[in-house]
């Protein structure tokens, strides 16, 4: 790539300015073109004598709107066949409202704000306050953003059903924070090997050599070492949906969920490359 056109598009530096270039983007689910942000810089330095790779950072879409829910716990299901599927059990809290919708004239991208979880006022600041009231909405504790294609279809106040928006059979991305495990050494939260456990071995769970002595004479940047584990947010991909029970107002998911019962879960359509996002 010659250096005009890597100093024309790089990663952000001082000043920076948005403009874009429209793209034609020739899939099964998209009716016409559309046009996404490109980050224009000021001329970047390079040393020639160096490699160096060039990497956009382009905006997260959902492959549509999604809502939000609780764990409530793992239990088995038994299909008609008889076959066993664990499963995670979802309830719905109060909430699941539209609170927001943010567009490309006035925000720089399309989004729907949704809010999640009813609490007391005073459970929340003024400024909070103050942004749900101007929607007209119940004072909720969550507030997430589905990053979105188009926006059609949806209104400020406007209450998402998981009913709606999801069948029996579909597959979801479902994200949250994973259980913290604190401080920990390097056998559990790496998967390391110990060593002998014999009377002779003076090394049993210690983590050993973390690199060379004069040369380098430094411990190289990521080095796997003990540390706090847990207590991350993460996001488990192509999960099925097993069950919809609308009586008790739950949804029942193929595998594990991030987290401990109670806790904060994100649900939104699975991303498939060619299906509902575009290949490149």
């Amino acid at each position: 790539m010659p250096l005009s056109a890597i100093n024309q598009y790089c990663y952000p530096t001082p000043s920076l300015v948005k403009t874009k270039t429209p793209t034609s983007l020739k899939c099964s689910f998209l009716s016409k073109n559309l046009s996404f942000p490109l980050i224009k810089a000021t001329p970047l330095t390079i040393n020639r004598n160096r490699n160096f790779s060039l990497s956009i950072v382009a905006m997260s879409m959902e492959a549509g709107v999604g809502v939000m829910g609780t764990k409530l716990g793992m239990m088995s299901y038994f299909e008609p066949d008889g076959k066993v599927v664990p499963v995670t059990v979802v309830g719905f809290r109060e909430g699941n409202i539209v609170t927001q919708i943010k567009t490309d004239a006035t925000d720089g991208y399309d989004a729907v704000q949704v809010g999640y979880r009813r609490v007391r006022d005073k459970k929340l600041t003024k400024p909070e306050m103050g942004h749900l009231e101007k929607a007209g909405v119940i004072p909720m504790r969550h507030l997430q953003e589905f990053r979105l294609q188009g926006l059609d279809g949806f209104e400020i106040g406007q209450k998402l059903s998981f009913e709606e928006l999801f069948k029996e059979g579909d597959v979801v991305d479902v994200s949250g924070t994973t259980i913290g495990k604190g401080f920990q050494g390097g056998i559990k939260r790496h998967n390391f090997k110990r060593g002998p456990m014999s009377h002779g071995s003076k090394s049993h769970r210690a983590l050993g050599s973390i690199g060379a002595g004069t040369t380098p004479g430094r411990v190289y940047p990521g080095k796997k070492m003990p540390g706090r584990m847990g207590g991350t947010k993460t996001k488990i991909r192509k999960l099925k949906i097993v069950k919809i029970d609308n009586d008790l107002r739950v949804v029942m998911i193929k595998g594990a969920l991030p987290g401990k019962p109670g806790n904060l879960l994100r649900i939104a359509p699975a991303k498939i490359v060619g299906k509902n996002i575009p290949k490149s």
